[in-house]
């Protein structure tokens, strides 16, 4: 996945929420602990969920800021922006998820395929020394008939 995918994917759902088509947008994806770990997330993306922190600082004394452009001009740029960041990372993430999956499913598999290599080696080696053994008891049995 690219970032114009995601940038796309972003445009896509701002066309569908700025009608009113739905009310809340969540991004369900499988966030990457380690590769045997993943985690199943949900992230609200619209509206946008303000992370709630406690060493946040307050406005002191109500002050007031100027803004150039004006604030919605700021916002109408950076929240359809803000919006396909989100879209890319969860992208990345659950990218990175399947491929920690796929890692760990291959090492299962070399390690079951290294199982019954050496289970079938032990029986094949068993059922050869088994017709040796016979071999051996049909030429001792064969001599021994040939000396009485």
């Amino acid at each position: 996945m690219s970032f114009e995918e995601a940038r796309d994917i972003a445009h896509r759902v701002l066309a569908l929420f700025e009608p009113g088509e739905f009310d809340v947008c969540t991004i369900i994806f499988n966030r990457f602990r380690s590769a045997i770990t993943q985690i199943v997330t949900a992230q609200q993306l619209i509206p946008f969920a303000q992370p709630e922190t406690a060493d946040a600082p307050a406005l002191a004394g109500g002050a007031i800021y100027e803004f150039e452009p004006d604030e919605e001009e700021i916002l109408a740029e950076l929240l359809p922006r803000n919006l396909a960041v989100q879209i890319y990372t969860a992208l990345l993430e659950n990218a990175a998820s399947e491929q920690g999956a796929r890692m760990t499913a291959m090492d299962s598999a070399t390690n079951n395929a290294a199982d019954m290599i050496e289970r079938l080696t032990l029986e094949m080696n068993r059922a050869r020394q088994a017709t040796i053994t016979t071999e051996l008891m049909d030429i001792v049995g064969g001599a021994e008939a040939l000396r009485a």
